[in-house]
């Protein structure tokens, strides 16, 4: 599922397959002195620098011509503190390999998103997240990060230390340094009980206030084309542990929502037609189920079929209207989608750019098959999100630039001056990041 290891030309891509770059060249840094050398060398030679995870972003955020750092061997969990209920871990550490070290520990992040392919450092620089009342991304989660600025020196920063880079580093987009170690606030391993059922999409609306109010992690599915939704709901348990059988997870979690789904997938990218019928058959193909596990094995399932996708955040307050809005859209269009739209919420927190940033919000995520021209649903979509003030997915695609993002987000100018600071030279720059905070 990682981004294609160095392709016979030297050609990176990325996981959506909708962005590729030719470095001029790539390293794969053992230790932090390593990776510093790296950036010093590329000033010498007067490249740019990114370092790419697992390319799990649709946007080209990770995409250069000059110096691509592959953080693979930058992994593994450095310390666990259980005075402070920390891990500070590698940036290259897959979030899979994470949250099952820390299970084996006795420990869990409090939330996390829907799939753990990604490395800590590129999920939580994208601002990557998943749904939550109370808590919020995987980087709102960070206690303290360790990043190479440009000139090659490693900054180390937290609440206490170089405060001013800590409020913007935990979604840098890359822009700020690279990052090399993140310490998480973690606890002790809990249970949730996910219970999962269809709804239909009316009643979802209606009952929004609710459902999130009265539930810690709330989220839903809708299939266009349908009344219908999936909706889940994680909540705390005091157990006993009722994971899915196995042969009953099998089904759901691959044959139907991975297997069936990739067929019906390519059945309606052939013949577009069939959508709305597949669509009503999908909406029905998974029935209501209730099981309770830890953490990561609820948050998270594997997500096989490849698709691209936008993502907006919206004040939690504009969601409803803006679904409305969303579903007339379609059904007048004459669009045939045969990915479900995914809307999650996150609480107010005090990152810079973080899509959460000052606002209690919800996520409405729009997805296309991989393959299948997405550029008039996103556009139509994206004009419905920006009119409620959206905020887009940094790793999803998207066309807005600098001069919206300064109005959208309050801090917007706090994060462009600290970067002047930290990269006059723009060391870490590219073409999105031209786009998206300027030049």
């Amino acid at each position: 599922m990682s981004s294609t290891a160095n392709g016979k030309n030297g050609t990176w891509r990325n996981w959506g397959g909708n962005v590729s770059a030719r470095p001029a060249r790539e390293v794969a840094p053992a230790s932090v002195e390593e990776l510093a050398a790296a950036v010093r060398r590329a000033a010498e030679d007067g490249l740019t620098v990114k370092a790419v995870g697992a390319g799990h972003s649709f946007t080209s955020i990770a995409a250069t011509d000059g110096v691509l750092i592959r953080p693979q061997l930058l992994t593994g969990i450095r310390d666990i503190d259980r005075e402070n209920m920390t891990v500070t871990v590698e940036a290259g550490t897959p979030l899979k390999r994470l949250n099952v070290a820390l299970a084996r520990e006795g420990l869990s992040l409090t939330n996390m998103g829907d799939i753990m392919e990604q490395t800590v450092s590129g999920a939580t620089s994208t601002g990557t997240h998943g749904t939550g009342r109370d808590s919020g991304s995987i980087a709102a989660q960070i206690k303290g990060l360790e990043l190479v600025t440009a000139d090659g020196s490693v900054l180390n920063c937290s609440e206490k230390e170089n405060p001013d880079v800590f409020a913007a580093a935990r979604i840098g987009l890359g822009a700020l340094g690279i990052v090399t170690a993140i310490t998480f606030a973690v606890e002790p391993v809990f249970l949730l009980t996910a219970r999962e059922e269809p709804m239909p999409f009316d009643k979802v609306l209606s009952d929004f206030d609710e459902l999130w109010a009265e539930n810690e992690h709330f989220e839903f599915y809708w299939f266009p084309h349908t009344g219908s939704t999936n909706t889940k709901r994680n909540n705390r348990s005091a157990g006993p542990e009722r994971p899915v059988p196995q042969l009953k997870s099998w089904i759901e979690d691959e044959f139907l929502s991975n297997g069936v789904f990739q067929v019906a997938n390519w059945v309606g990218r052939a013949v577009p037609a069939t959508i709305p019928a597949i669509a009503q058959i999908s909406s029905k193909a998974l029935s209501a189920r209730t099981y309770t596990d830890i953490p990561y094995k609820v948050f998270t399932s594997p997500r096989r079929v490849r698709f691209v996708e936008m993502e907006y955040a919206v004040p939690r307050a504009a969601v409803v209207g803006a679904l409305r809005e969303l579903k007339a859209m379609v059904d007048r269009s004459g669009l045939r989608v045969s990915f479900p739209v995914e809307v999650r919420t996150a609480p107010a927190d005090d990152i810079a750019l973080s899509t959460a940033s000052g606002r209690d919000s919800a996520y409405i995520a729009v997805h296309m098959f991989q393959g299948t021209p997405f550029q008039r649903y996103f556009t139509a979509a994206e004009r419905i999100f920006t009119a409620h003030e959206g905020r887009p997915h940094w790793g999803k695609i998207h066309t807005r630039d600098a001069e919206y993002f300064s109005r959208v987000y309050p801090r917007f100018g706090e994060f462009t001056a600290l970067r002047d600071r930290l990269d006059p030279d723009r060391r870490f720059q590219n073409d999105y990041l031209r786009r998206v905070l300027g030049a």
